[in-house]
């Protein structure tokens, strides 16, 4: 529904008894000069519910980045754009998230958030300000607070008689939908709002002297990562599954019409600066899946030097490190899913019983027995559900670590596949063990490591020094923003991932 029918939607409301005071009409947006309906949402709102849903967010992505030096830069950065947004006297907040996931989002009053799996992927400082340039275009557009709107406005055109009764009975209709609000403020933007955020993106990139096009090459790279990702993952063409773009559903042409935008109204400086060396300087040394505190990934193998645990996947897994779990996906939707289960009361229950009576009480379980996993009490049992894509078997283990502690394995795979699988989840399930105090002293997570290109090195040796047992030159390529046919050149600084 577009804004213009929303506002023409109000004198009806207000008609039949539905509008309140906050149904005043739709505003001026301060970022496109255009009318849009947040009649639900005011600016005052928006600072109070980013302020409320920002710890929550540091709860959900591992926390912030224990770097004060890459933080400080990374917020450098962003108040230097926010000062030439169309909100400049918005007290905006830049994040830098402990997450291995490649994203950026903002939430409404200014709280902007990028990754920093995102950070080991750009190249440049003008990279990293495209991305920030976006996700304050988004802050700047309103656009949280249209979206929540609308959900509320047409919410209550869609149940008009509940409405109605609501006058005579008393219920918050209003207040119902407020409800599902959390689920709005990070949901995906429409194709137009992408649009919007990357011209103003655009408009605020070249007003702080950065070069518009790193907000294309930064969306090249993407793309590229979805790709690779996917091809890892044995699902080739599932481009828009794996990072940022599957909730910002951008393109370069969509880009480019906006730098077209921006250049029409004058927008786009001629002299514009990249800042490689500035960024690759604040990157350099920084955490690569993960870091001692959260557990990190070391080609297919889970350490948690903290926890003092390890296991290792199968061959052709993925492994990422999320915030909730771990998880590896591997061919036709093979999944692994790691966990811990520490509630008091499962300390001192059978393993067996843990898995019929709590974890699968709600499953058909078969074959429950007990096991010992490296002198760890232990139990497995398999089930077959009817899922969202089709029928899956099942493999639940357990592992009791101690007196209040159950790690759990949970394998997922395709009927057709679950025989040829089975040695190799299998090795999974017996490599998790126990470090020891020195293992995990010893223990360290890769690094980004920025090195500067040698005489004699090339694209091939150099990707040697990748610490992956697959795909080390297209990795290489990859976050080094490197085309197929591209060569290094003797004096450059590249990024490698090592110890």
């Amino acid at each position: 529904m577009s804004h213009w029918r929303l506002c023409t939607l109000l004198p009806a409301l207000a008609a039949i008894g539905l509008a309140m005071a906050s149904l005043s009409g739709c505003t001026t947006n301060p970022a496109t000069g255009s009318q849009s309906f947040t009649a639900f949402m005011s600016p005052e709102k928006e600072v109070e519910v980013g302020r409320d849903e920002h710890p929550k967010i540091l709860k959900q992505y591992g926390g912030e980045l224990d770097d004060p030096k890459l933080r400080a830069y990374v917020d450098s950065v962003g108040q230097r754009l926010a000062k030439q947004s169309d909100l400049p006297d918005l007290k905006f907040t830049f994040t830098v998230l402990n997450s291995d996931i490649t994203n950026a989002f903002a939430l409404p009053g200014g709280y902007v958030y990028v990754t920093r799996g995102l950070l080991s992927l750009a190249s440049s400082e003008a990279e990293l300000a495209g991305v920030l340039g976006h996700e304050i275009g988004h802050v700047t557009a309103r656009h949280t607070a249209q979206r929540y709107s609308r959900a509320v406005a047409t919410g209550i055109a869609s149940t008009a008689v509940g409405v109605l009764e609501s006058v005579f009975l008393g219920t918050n209709v209003v207040g119902q939908a407020s409800a599902q609000a959390g689920q709005l403020y990070l949901a995906s933007y429409s194709r137009d709002q992408e649009l919007e955020a990357d011209t103003l993106g655009v408009r605020y990139l070249s007003r702080t002297g950065y070069t518009p096009t790193a907000m294309s090459t930064f969306l090249s790279k993407l793309e590229a990562e979805s790709a690779l990702t996917a091809e890892l993952a044995g699902k080739p063409g599932s481009t828009n599954d794996f990072n940022i773009m599957a909730t910002h559903p951008r393109t370069q042409d969509r880009v480019r019409e906006a730098i077209a935008a921006a250049q029409a109204q004058g927008a786009v400086t001629t002299e514009a600066r990249a800042g490689h060396d500035e960024f690759l300087n604040a990157v350099d040394g920084m955490p690569y899946g993960g870091d001692r505190k959260s557990g990190f990934v070391r080609s297919r193998v889970f350490i948690h030097p903290s926890l003092r645990i390890q296991f290792e996947v199968p061959p052709g897994f993925v492994l990422v490190n999320n915030d909730r779990n771990v998880a590896a996906r591997g061919p036709n939707d093979a999944t692994i899913i790691f966990d811990r289960e520490a509630r008091p009361q499962v300390a001192g229950v059978a393993m067996t019983n843990y898995l019929s009576g709590y974890w699968g009480r709600n499953l058909r379980l078969q074959n429950v027995e007990r096991i010992m996993i490296n002198d760890m009490d232990a139990a497995t049992a398999a089930t077959r559900v009817q899922s969202n894509s089709g029928v899956r078997d099942l493999r639940l283990v357990a592992v009791r670590f101690d007196a209040n502690t159950i790690y759990r394995f949970l394998f997922v795979t395709q009927p057709a596949d679950t025989a040829s699988l089975n040695e190799p989840l299998r090795k999974t399930t017996y490599s998790f063990k126990k470090l020891s105090e020195q293992d995990a002293a010893r223990a360290t997570p890769l690094r980004v490591r920025v090195v500067t290109v040698g005489t004699t090195d090339t694209v091939a040796s150099l990707s040697k020094r990748m610490v992956f047992d697959t795909a080390q030159e297209k990795r290489f390529r990859l976050i080094n923003g490197l085309q197929p046919d591209d060569k290094v050149q003797p004096g450059q600084r590249v990024k490698i991932i090592g110890d």
